[in-house]
């Protein structure tokens, strides 16, 4: 007789169980920044500092976390973030991450570098999904992917623009990270812990890149596909091919990795309809300002001019209703979700959502704030960090020193 499944309270209990769940080299693919993985860790840190103003005596009754996100209804204010090789959390991990984000009412993003290819999950699901877009040498390929994200009905295209290079990631070095795991001995070993895990994998083909494999020629086992990955990040990828991208897809357009005011204006000026601040979860620039830090100044410099999505960091509902007080219009989920994925599945997936929710709507309620829509800078002690796009007053009980002012914010350019 099976065990029962452990009480799941927060995202870290996704995240302990995951660990023991997930093979070594998948585990700490998601679990890891680059090379000391202190931007990693200042992600969370300086979402943890922000404190909030507890209020009483308000009617909190009625309260709802719905909103839109590019013109779609949410249940909240999230979006599951575009993630690499997902499929080898659990089994057709894209499918069921998919297919959990429909039924809560949340966009599901799916990754370039995914194990199951944009035709599977679109079989899979009756609501589109956006679709994440990396950038190759190949252009032809590159306008494939655009044609084939059509094709699925896509309703936005996330470009991340922050992965021209690759960041060193030590555990991946050491892990041999590789799709399917090599066969070593050290990798044999530890698969041998992972039963559930390796069941699953049995009895799916879904093993590889899906969007690649079979639609680069000369690629057809995962030694030439590697090789042919490690060629093709583009360093001379700039603004003109946002334009030239911009032209070819007529959706709805999300430049994500801006850490920047003056970028972030540029990707407004080249006709992004979103943009993602972010820092690629501490996996690139180790030494770059947490996500959180950067926001209130990039979403002073934009304005109302486009959404402002948010991501890197988010654990906990806590955090996304920091993140909308200091300017987001919502946040991209990454590492929770797939937390949930490799300790549940499809179900694990659901509860991460549940959590969030849950943590969400409570958190809203101590704060004395209804509508998702009304979280501003009044909701936090001091109104936060520095800049900010807020429609509410400052606190008027909390003069707000000059270091705190919007006029302080960085500039836009």
């Amino acid at each position: 007789m099976r065990p029962p499944e452990p009480l799941i309270t927060c995202i870290e209990d996704l995240r302990v169980l995951a660990q023991r769940r997930v093979p070594r080299m998948f585990y700490d693919y998601v679990d890891c920044g680059s090379w000391t993985e202190g931007t990693y860790r200042a992600n969370s840190a300086d979402l943890a500092a922000i404190r909030f103003r507890q209020r009483i005596g308000l009617s909190i009754a009625g309260r709802s976390t719905a909103t839109s996100l590019l013109g779609e209804t949410v249940t909240m204010p999230v979006a599951l973030a575009p993630t690499g090789l997902t499929g080898m959390q659990h089994a057709d991990g894209e499918i069921l991450a998919a297919r959990a984000a429909e039924r809560f009412g949340v966009p599901f993003t799916l990754s370039t570098v995914s194990i199951c290819s944009i035709e599977d999950v679109a079989a899979a699901t009756r609501k589109p999904f956006w679709f994440q877009l990396y950038v190759m040498r190949d252009r032809d390929f590159v306008a494939r992917l655009i044609d084939r994200a059509k094709a699925a009905r896509c309703s936005a295209l996330v470009l991340t623009l922050d992965l021209q290079i690759q960041g060193q990631r030590h555990k991946d070095l050491k892990n041999g990270l590789s799709t399917p795991p090599k066969p070593t001995l050290r990798n044999l070993m530890n698969l041998a812990t992972k039963p559930r895990w390796c069941l699953g994998m049995l009895n799916t083909r879904r093993r590889s890149f899906g969007n690649i494999v079979g639609h680069v020629s000369g690629v057809s086992d995962v030694g030439s596909l590697a090789a042919w990955v490690g060629q093709q990040f583009d360093q001379t990828l700039s603004w003109e091919d946002v334009r030239w991208i911009r032209k070819k897809w007529d959706g709805k357009l999300i430049v994500k990795g801006v850490l920047d005011p003056g970028d972030a204006v540029l990707a407004v000026e080249n006709g992004a309809d979103a943009i993602v601040v972010s820092n690629h979860g501490g996996r690139q620039l180790d030494g770059a300002p947490s996500s959180i830090a950067m926001l209130p100044s990039i979403a002073e410099a934009v304005g109302r001019r486009t959404e402002v999505l948010f991501d890197s960091g988010i654990r906990s509902g806590q955090d996304i209703l920091k993140a909308v007080a200091l300017g987001a219009d919502g946040v991209m989920v990454g590492r929770a979700f797939l937390y949930g994925l490799g300790a549940l599945g499809e179900a694990g997936v659901t509860r991460c959502l549940e959590i969030l929710h849950r943590e969400l709507d409570l958190t809203m309620g101590l704060c004395g704030v209804t509508s998702i829509g009304a979280a501003d800078r009044t909701i936090l002690l001091d109104g936060g960090p520095a800049g900010g796009r807020a429609d509410g007053p400052w606190p008027a009980a909390r003069p707000v020193p000059p270091a705190l002012r919007p006029e302080t914010a960085i500039p836009a350019a």
